[in-house]
């Protein structure tokens, strides 16, 4: 019987909804860049921040789970994360004039590529790949 190798085991933050989550996240991911050998978190921090933030002001309620890990495919650095939420993440037009509304078509001019997907259960994860 061949032995089966099992990818390691990726670290998650689970997180209670509400202000303090995207300061938690942030520091979760400047470690999990740390361990994964990234040397800029930069965008990372900025993509957290967003993510986690969309998270608790929409869905409002539940747990927020972050996960941060390499694909080996591409080395690239992906970020996810999950929430509750039926509600789909949507990219707004610019406008100069918006008080709000910028940060996902921030995030998608900065990372590599992005999207959605649906849990199983209710909720979806937003993920994010960006170079390490």
């Amino acid at each position: 019987m061949a032995a089966v190798a099992l990818a390691p085991e990726v670290p998650v933050l689970v997180l209670e909804s509400g202000d303090q989550a995207p300061a938690q996240a942030r520091l979760f991911l400047v470690e999990r860049f740390r361990e994964l050998g990234a040397a800029d978190d930069f965008v990372g921090r900025l993509v957290v921040t967003e993510l986690v933030t969309n998270s608790y002001k929409h869905v409002g309620s539940g747990h927020i789970v972050v996960r941060i890990f390499r694909d080996e495919r591409d080395g690239l650095v992906v970020i996810e994360v999950w929430d509750e939420g039926a509600g789909l993440p949507v990219v707004r037009p610019e406008d100069h004039d918006a008080l709000d509304g910028r940060g996902l078509l921030m995030m998608a001019q900065l990372v590599r590529e992005w999207g959605v997907r649906p849990l199983n259960e209710k909720g979806k994860i937003v993920w994010v790949k960006c170079a390490p």
